[in-house]
């Protein structure tokens, strides 16, 4: 069995996953991933070790990306 990959290396591949699948750019990738750590999403990714594999984290970049209250908005002029 493989090693669970560190906390880190854990959000690092989620984020690589949103931007490999989702064709979204690696700034957004990483503001959607620091929201979701700032709402406490990953905490328990942080206290269990086995949550920190490859099947994890494609499902957790799915949840973010399909997430509306996950994903950051872009600055600008609001749409009308």
């Amino acid at each position: 069995m493989a090693s669970a990959m560190t906390y880190e290396e854990y959000l690092d591949e989620v984020t690589t996953l949103i931007v490999e699948k989702y064709n979204l750019a690696d700034a957004a990738a990483i503001k959607l991933v620091v929201a979701a750590q700032d709402a406490e999403f990953f905490v328990k990714h942080d206290d269990d070790p086995a949550l920190r594999n490859i099947d994890q984290a494609h499902k957790d970049a799915k949840t973010l990306y399909t997430s509306a209250s996950a994903v950051p908005k872009a600055p600008g002029k609001p749409r009308r």
